[in-house]
C-alpha cells in the first residue's frame, strides 16, 4: 500500500506537470491530456518494457489512467491557482522526479537487478516521462541540459542502498531517498549548482 501510494502522487505530481506546460504552449484539450499522459507514464514504460513486465502496468491497471484523467480535469480547473503558486511546474516536477526515481528502484530490486541497474532504472523511470513532454512541446529536455536533474536521481538512488544498510525500517529508508532527490534538486536551482559547460563561456 505505501509503495501504490507513493506510485500515485508521483503519477499526480507528472500529470499536473504535463497539463501546465501543455497549456502554457496553448495546446487543446486533447493535447493536454496526450501531454500530461506522457509525462505520468513515459519513464514507467520504457522501464517495465526494459525489465520485460509487460503489458506495462498502466495497461493493467486502470488506476493510472483514471488518475491521470482526473488529475487534467482538476488541474484544467484550477489552473489559475496553480500558476498563482510561484515556479509551481518546477515544484511539481521535483517532487514527480523524487518519487518515481524510488519507484524505479524498487522495480528493479523487485526484478533481481543489481543497484547500479536499480539506479539506472529509477532515473530512467523519473526523467523520460519529461524528455517525451518536452520534445512533444518543441523543447529541449532538462535532462540534457546543464541543470542538476537526472544526477539528483542517481545520488537519490545511491542514497536509497546506502540507507538500508542502517537499522531502520525499509520505509524510511524509501521516504529518506525521496527527500534527497527532492532536496538535491531545490538546492540545485536555489544556488544556482549546474553541471560543467563543456562549450566554455557560451
Amino acid at each position: 500500500m505505501f509503495y501504490l501510494t507513493i506510485d500515485i502522487l508521483g503519477t499526480i505530481a507528472f500529470a499536473i506537470s504535463g497539463v501546465l506546460v501543455a497549456m502554457e504552449k496553448k495546446l487543446d484539450l486533447f493535447g493536454v491530456l496526450i501531454i500530461a499522459f506522457v509525462t505520468a507514464i513515459g519513464g514507467g514504460t520504457l522501464r517495465d518494457l526494459l525489465i520485460g513486465n509487460t503489458p506495462v502496468v498502466w495497461m493493467r491497471d486502470a488506476t493510472y489512467v483514471i488518475t491521470i484523467v482526473i488529475t487534467v480535469v482538476v488541474a484544467i480547473v484550477f489552473v489559475n491557482q496553480l500558476k498563482y503558486l510561484r515556479k509551481s511546474l518546477f515544484l511539481f516536477d521535483t517532487i514527480g522526479i523524487g518519487l518515481y526515481t524510488l519507484i524505479g528502484v524498487e522495480k528493479g530490486v523487485e526484478a533481481g537487478l543489481l543497484p547500479i541497474m536499480c539506479i539506472a532504472l529509477g532515473t530512467i523511470t523519473a526523467s523520460f516521462g519529461g524528455v517525451i513532454r518536452d520534445i512533444l512541446c518543441n523543447e529541449i529536455p532538462v535532462i540534457f541540459r546543464k541543470e542538476i536533474y537526472a544526477t539528483a536521481c542517481i545520488l537519490g538512488g545511491v542514497s536509497y542502498f546506502l540507507l538500508t544498510r542502517l537499522p531502520i525500517a525499509e520505509s524510511y529508508a524509501y521516504s529518506g531517498a525521496i527527500l534527497v532527490v527532492i532536496g538535491l534538486r531545490l538546492l540545485a536551482v536555489k544556488f544556482k549548482i549546474r553541471l560543467p559547460n563543456i562549450y566554455g563561456s557560451q
